[in-house]
């Protein structure tokens, strides 16, 4: 693997980049020509050995395309396997190259467990014993009622949420009480311009028994996103780490993804509790009936209509694409944004963000690695995060 070669022109430092390796780096950020075209003019050029990139252009390059420069000067392109083990299932096909925005959000994920494990550490914290304590021979229902008691959301509980999206931000918060740090962006870091794709994964767990760490998509629909963080959350108490694309539509895949799908679906809707719910002709009134009681989504009532049995597999999923549909175009009309400092500790784990500022403050962490972490660039938004404090 020798480097490229550089030639000067008069001050002007040019890269002898292989086009194989230019090509694979478009490929790998799924840019399309139009794109490519803004960002390097003259890349059919360099594909063709008419001229090469200065090394200007090629740092450009690189960061366009969320690339680390050295990799552009290899002979070939590398290998970038996923760091944890793809869980994720698709009818038909194989998962695809992981894409640099998941491959990014998995290392950030990483860098903040081991900062959290070191703390857990000097804190003499102790370790988590849920974590790893099932295995998927553990029977589902007495899973899901040890792990719905953990996380204190028994049925009986749930009339203090207004809603499941109430409902969400409760478990967020209950996980997180229990040790479990949980992170929800729908973006790579804090940079709006790197969205995340539900249709490439939903979630991932990071198991680690003193800094467990759960990330749910936030690109995802609301409805989705319970299941996900629920489903990540039986990935901790199973010790299973790994990226998933949790799925409500009956589709399980492997031995450990349907083991998790159905612990989360027994978490959110006991089957028992749903066995002898009257299903007539409005099936739309009975699921927002039942959504509401459980503070779950419609979705996640449905796919429990069909495990009790009271569905057949035909109506279900005639259901569920009806239901999909209307989620999705819900979620087409929500508003994006909101409070950047409200939603920056969400994006990294409140948790997470409380103890590396106090950490920060107290002159044990740099101030510069506290920025990489919480993925910020100025000084003024740490402080104005510090002044916020118990508030985070």
């Amino acid at each position: 693997m020798s480097p490229a070669t550089k030639e000067r022109t008069g001050k002007i430092v040019r890269v002898d980049v292989s086009p194989l390796l230019l090509r694979w780096a478009t490929d790998r950020a799924n840019l399309d020509a139009e794109r490519i075209a803004k960002i390097a003019p003259k890349f059919d050029e360099w594909l063709a050995g008419d001229t090469k990139p200065t090394f200007k252009q090629l740092e450009k390059f690189a960061i366009a395309t969320f690339t680390p420069l050295g990799y552009l000067l290899l002979d070939s392109p590398p290998e970038e396997p996923l760091p944890v083990t793809d869980f994720r299932t698709f009818v038909g096909t194989a998962p695809s190259r992981p894409s640099p925005n998941l491959l990014d959000t998995i290392y950030a994920c990483e860098r903040r467990q081991e900062w959290y494990r070191t703390h857990a550490l000097q804190e003499q914290f102790e370790p988590l014993p849920f974590v790893g304590s099932m295995n998927p021979d553990t029977n589902v229902i007495e899973a899901g009622a040890v792990i719905r008691r953990h996380l204190n959301f028994e049925v009986s509980e749930r009339s203090e949420f207004a809603s499941w999206t109430d409902a969400f931000r409760g478990l967020t918060e209950r996980a997180e009480e229990l040790g479990i740090l949980v992170m929800v962006n729908g973006v790579v870091g804090s940079n709006t311009h790197r969205k995340l794709d539900p249709e490439e994964f939903r979630g991932f767990a990071l198991v680690d028994n003193l800094a467990p760490i759960v990330f749910v998509n936030g690109a995802d629909t609301q409805a989705a996103k319970i299941f996900t963080l629920v489903h990540e959350i039986a990935h901790i108490w199973l010790g299973a780490e790994g990226v998933t694309n949790a799925t409500l539509d009956g589709v399980d895949g492997n031995e450990v993804e349907r083991w998790c799908n159905r612990v989360a679906a027994e978490v959110l809707v006991p089957l028992d509790a749903v066995r002898n719910e009257a299903i007539d002709d409005d099936i739309a009134g009975a699921l927002n009936r039942i959504a509401r009681e459980f503070r779950v989504s419609t979705l996640v009532v449905l796919r429990r209509l069909r495990d009790a049995g009271r569905l057949s597999a035909a109506r279900f999923h005639d259901a569920y694409a009806h239901e999909l549909a209307r989620v999705l175009a819900l979620k087409g009309a929500q508003g994006g944004g909101g409070n950047f400092y409200n939603t920056l500790p969400v994006r990294v784990s409140k948790a997470f963000a409380r103890a590396l500022i106090v950490s920060t403050l107290e002159g044990r962490t740099l101030h510069r690695d506290a920025y990489s972490l919480l993925a910020i660039k100025r000084s003024r938004t740490f402080d104005e995060l510090a002044a916020r404090g118990g508030d985070i």
